[in-house]
């Protein structure tokens, strides 16, 4: 079978991966109240654009803003991105994807007239949400 893809992972790690919670993280929940904390109100893990599949962790739909928490692992920070040992390629691809996926619904987005901010999983929350705020700030103008 030299055509077959090899799994991900061995069955430890693959267990461990589908532990990984894809929305209420601890630093989206961190974010999430520190905005509350500062009286914003958003919409949580909600598709900004009706029939997009693509979710944003928070929603601000009548300013049009969509804000991301990114993971470092998962979506490849520049600072903590790691490469996987174990089937390389596989996850090279895969993480490659992920920030493809990202750009693609960035420019989605911003072609509807929305503003995106990225946030990743490592920022502090009180400066991720005065990133935030600018940027509602300067919308409400």
């Amino acid at each position: 079978m030299s055509g077959a893809r090899r799994p991900p992972t061995d069955t430890a790690t693959s267990a461990r991966m589908a532990r990984q919670r894809r929305a209420g993280t601890k630093p989206e929940l961190a974010l999430r109240r520190e905005l509350h904390r500062r009286g914003l109100r958003y919409f949580v893990d909600r598709a900004p654009l009706r029939g997009q599949r693509r979710r944003a962790d928070l929603v601000f739909p009548r300013l049009r803003v969509a804000v991301y928490v990114d993971g470092c692992f998962w979506h490849r920070c520049p600072r903590h991105a790691t490469d996987p040992k174990n089937n390389a390629q596989w996850w090279a691809d895969k993480l490659t994807g992920n920030v493809a996926r990202d750009r693609a619904t960035d420019a989605t987005l911003a072609a509807a007239g929305w503003r995106v901010i990225r946030v990743w999983e490592h920022e502090d929350a009180a400066t991720a949400a005065d990133r935030v705020q600018a940027v509602l700030a300067e919308l409400r103008r």
